[in-house]
């Protein structure tokens, strides 16, 4: 799902699974993984972007594979697959920027939280809409009151309202807004200006900045799974498929 390209001290990682409009399947987790682990070993490379091909960023997680995923033990894995890949942008020793263009929900929201910088055009909107499915973003309730204030957060997990570009800057999610179509240009602007900076410097910068961000993991790698093994998150993931708005009953 990932095209990965590197010139001039800049890498890219495209999200490239435009026909699902960049849905994250299973398999996605550990390529991020493995992009990262070559985009760490380059000498060469300074910075990582990280964009959508197609229509949008990503839609996020492939909700249409959730049930393919098994019992209690399966869904705790593959939430730690997920949380342990997110994680490793959080701890990627090199700066990130997300350019993002049309949607950015759920797993595609979260990618940009773990981003160090977050450039956005105006066709940008950014949610965490789990609710609606049963869920809560395991990485946004872990991570995102380190980018946005306590409201801004309730918000986005207790309604899963989307926040076009403008106000995703004004809540913290956002550095940059573009006009249509200028959130490579001015991504790609950024990351030379990083690039001709001294690497270790950024790298210490980083990880100082980064400290105190990752306490609740733990506690999101345990909600996740729970959820995704009540009532609620069947209905939900079946209304869901069905194209339908779904009934909750609270187990």
């Amino acid at each position: 799902m990932i095209s990965y390209s590197a010139s001039d001290g800049i890498a890219t990682a495209l999200l490239d699974r435009e026909d699902k409009l960049n849905a994250m399947d299973r398999p996605f987790w550990a390529e991020l993984e493995d992009c990262l682990a070559g985009a760490t070993a380059d000498p060469a490379v300074r910075v990582l972007i990280f964009r959508g091909a197609g229509r949008c960023f990503s839609v996020g997680g492939d909700i249409a594979g959730f049930g393919a995923v098994g019992g209690p033990k399966d869904r705790r894995a593959f939430i730690g697959e997920a949380l342990k890949a997110l994680r490793a942008v959080d701890d990627f020793p090199k700066p990130t920027i997300a350019a993002v263009h049309g949607h950015a929900l759920g797993g595609g929201c979260e990618l940009t939280m773990v981003c160090d910088i977050v450039v956005a055009d105006e066709t940008a909107s950014f949610a965490t809409p789990e609710a609606s499915v049963g869920l809560v973003p395991g990485l946004g309730v872990a991570r995102g009151l380190a980018q946005v204030n306590l409201h801004w957060m309730k918000y986005l997990v207790l309604t899963g309202e989307r926040l076009d570009a403008e106000e995703a800057r004004l809540a913290g999610l956002v550095n940059v807004v573009t006009p249509a179509g200028g959130h490579v240009e001015e991504a790609e602007r950024l990351a030379a200006a990083i690039a001709a900076k001294a690497p270790l410097a950024l790298e210490v910068g980083k990880a100082l900045l980064n400290r105190s961000a990752s306490e609740t993991y733990a506690h999101a790698a345990d909600a996740v799974p729970f959820l995704m093994g009540t009532e609620d998150s069947a209905a939900g993931i079946a209304a869901f498929k069905a194209r339908r708005t779904p009934k909750f009953h609270g187990r």
